[in-house]
């Protein structure tokens, strides 16, 4: 079977009849008519009967259409990734972002640059670093910005701030409110942890093992911004990065640098052998500027 017979098979079974599967799709009753004799012809047998002037699939049909439908669903995938290829030509820019990034930072960003381009639109979807590649491979998103994202082969970065690590706590602990903390200082304080938390929880254990501290952990948190209001409530310290604790700053807790500091960087990746498209391209600068004031 040929495409096109697929696509009017397809049609007609899930319709129920030549025409609402030629109004499907947009082509003249007799020429579907005329693709389904063909695709007949071609098989050697009917994949409909006439009974009082409907189509019934027969039993070969039935047999088929299981197939037929992996190959049309391939087919839907193939239109919409075309779909959003035209898009990014025609100015859409689908951009992923690290979770911290949704507080202030990303939402500045795209305000400002939509400002001075109010035609090109947004597709915006959060996105954690171990979902970088397959992201960019659908084409769920073009361009992906992370903290500490890792080398890749095919992927190209362009760094674009530097941030840190901080420490959140209840200003109750630390009435004198220090600006840099050591680990440490916190070490006899209830410590939230976040568990799985990427290259930013590496390099925190990394320092944590330098140092030779332990911790009294109780409380286990997945989310960033979870552990910031669990200190707000006076459940402990925890140790986030700086768009999150700035994103969720409430008049109970306070940020502390690390002393030595634990900076990481901040950088928008794509896939090597897609080039930018002229969206994407202009949209950097204003990316850049964002996420290094906030």
């Amino acid at each position: 079977m040929r495409l096109r017979h697929i696509e009017i098979f397809h049609a007609i079974y899930t319709t129920g009849s030549i025409t609402n599967a030629a109004k499907l799709l947009h082509v003249s009753q007799p020429s579907a008519s005329k693709v389904l004799s063909h695709a007949e012809l071609q098989l050697g047998f009917n994949l409909f009967d006439r009974i009082k002037g409907r189509l019934i699939p027969t039993d070969e049909a039935k047999m088929l259409f299981e197939e037929v439908d992996k190959i049309y669903q391939q087919m839907c995938s193939i239109k919409n990734t075309v779909q959003n290829i035209k898009k990014s030509e025609f100015g859409c820019i689908k951009l992923g972002v690290t979770p911290a990034l949704g507080f202030d930072a990303i939402p500045n960003v795209i305000a400002n640059y939509h400002h001075d381009y109010p035609n090109v639109t947004f597709d915006v979807h959060t996105i954690h670093n171990d979902e970088m590649m397959q992201s960019l491979l659908e084409h769920k998103c073009d361009l992906a910005v992370l903290f500490s994202p890792r080398e890749m082969q095919g992927i190209t970065q362009t760094p674009l701030a530097e941030s840190e690590l901080v420490i959140v706590y209840p200003k109750e602990m630390f009435p004198d409110s220090p600006a840099t903390l050591t680990l440490s200082k916190i070490s006899d304080c209830k410590f939230i942890d976040i568990s799985d938390s990427g290259p930013l929880g590496d390099m925190l254990w990394t320092r944590v093992m330098e140092e030779d501290i332990s911790f009294q952990s109780l409380i286990k948190v997945q989310t960033y911004f979870i552990a910031v209001r669990l200190v707000a409530s006076g459940l402990g310290v925890c140790v986030v990065d700086r768009y999150t604790a700035e994103g969720n700053l409430s008049n109970d807790i306070a940020i502390a640098s690390f002393e030595p500091a634990l900076t990481f960087s901040i950088s928008a990746v794509h896939l090597e052998n897609r080039s930018k498209s002229k969206v994407i391209e202009e949209f950097i600068p204003y990316l850049t500027h964002g996420v290094s004031i906030s």
